[in-house]
């Protein structure tokens, strides 16, 4: 298969992704296409789409072989399921399924880009893939949940000084608290003393948690520059 676009976003690193893609519509990304697949007749008539699916590849997940089971975050980290019941990263082929809103389309310098919502994609990540999200077909409200019907979740109050919080764009702040509140965290570490960094954008967002309060400490200017 051959990449034929790469998506820009505000994650440097895979720690503080959301771990399913619309969790955050604040998040915006952009879809720049690689030059064999820059014709702006690949795209007619997607700007009648709302919503849009994303096929790509985990980059930062490539390993030899594989295992049939997994430990997923949703269950702590603790319990092992058959991997083809998860959306682990660490699959047989490392390939990403995303539904993403299409906010606006623009040709710019690098041609014809996307500009899109709710991704939980890495900066840089290579897409295989674009298809339309068919409500019709791709909606099915009757559909059944396995393990996490009861693992639904459970969002921190993020403490964010307002000295600290002015050190971030304005327009990023909003988007940064969502991230902050659905506990980027490993799922089965609970240190209350242990101190965490999200990389977002350009800054070094430091926190700790103790029970449900996630209280930022530091946010630091990094030397990457993301688009």
């Amino acid at each position: 298969m051959k990449e034929i676009a790469h998506i820009y976003t505000d994650f440097p690193t895979k720690f503080g992704i959301p771990r399913q893609s619309g969790l955050i519509d604040e998040l915006v990304g952009k879809i720049v296409f690689t030059k064999e697949y820059r014709d702006p007749q690949a795209l007619r008539g997607l700007e009648e789409f709302s919503h849009l699916w994303l096929i790509w590849e985990f980059s930062e997940n490539l390993r030899e072989g594989w295992t049939p089971t997994v430990r997923p975050p949703r269950l702590g980290g603790n319990k092992r399921v058959g991997v083809f019941a998860t959306r682990s990263p660490f699959r047989p082929n490392p390939i990403g399924l995303s539904c993403v809103k299409l906010i606006d389309i623009k040709h710019e310098r690098e041609g014809t880009v996307l500009y899109v919502s709710g991704a939980d994609l890495m900066n840089g990540t290579p897409i295989y893939d674009i298809k339309p999200y068919i409500p019709l077909t791709d909606c099915k409200p009757e559909a059944t949940e396995g393990y996490t019907t009861h693992t639904k979740q459970h969002f921190l109050t993020v403490n964010f000084p307002e000295a600290l919080l002015q050190l971030v764009p304005s327009d990023k702040r909003t988007a940064l608290i969502q991230v902050l509140e659905q506990d980027p965290r490993p799922s089965y570490i609970n240190d209350p003393d242990r101190e965490y960094g999200v990389f977002f954008g350009n800054q070094n967002i430091r926190f700790t948690v103790n029970e449900q309060t996630l209280t930022v400490l530091h946010v630091e200017q990094t030397k990457e520059v993301l688009p």
